[in-house]
């Protein structure tokens, strides 16, 4: 008896162990941008990430991410414990992929968003730093989770059918 593991029960363990990462990245940026604020104490005006769309957009890109991947780790722990996947054929393998894509870059995006609007908010004025520090952070391990759902990504393009033209 061989005793080890065959090629698909490794793919489908280090998909869910990227499912796992990003969900912790994904985890991090949404409370760090969800807690960041700043007084202003000349005019004790107080700025929540909700008062900036760019930071909306974020936080949006960060749920979204994060409910896809709430559904694609429990999709891939029942593959990993049951041997079979829920969606099964060519149809699973296309929505894993094709969703994993789609995903990926819509973080990206959010990511982007993030540090391009905080790179201009900082320079407008350099006293914000603890704001646009934490904005960052936030950015950072979005982009931390869109590497994990890309990686995932061409782990999920290794299994489609493979079509001869």
């Amino acid at each position: 008896m061989d005793s080890t593991p065959s090629n698909s029960t490794v793919s489908r363990t280090a998909i869910l162990l990227l499912r796992v990462l990003t969900f912790v990245f994904l985890l991090i940026a949404l409370i760090l941008i969800a807690i960041n604020k700043l007084t202003d104490e000349d005019t004790d005006t107080k700025v929540k990430f909700s008062d900036i769309y760019v930071y909306r957009y974020m936080i949006s890109t960060i749920v979204i991410g994060f409910a896809y991947n709430l559904l694609q780790m429990a999709l891939s722990v029942f593959a990993v414990v049951s041997g079979n996947r829920v969606l099964a054929g060519e149809v699973g393998l296309l929505f894993d992929f094709f969703g994993d894509k789609i995903i990926s870059y819509f973080l990206l995006s959010g990511c982007a968003a993030g540090f391009g609007f905080t790179v201009e908010l900082r320079r407008a004025d350099s006293s914000i730093n603890s704001f646009t520090g934490k904005a960052n952070a936030s950015a950072s391990f979005l982009l931390f989770g869109f590497l994990s759902t890309a990686i995932a990504s061409i782990f999920t393009s290794f299994a489609l059918p493979k079509k001869a033209n």
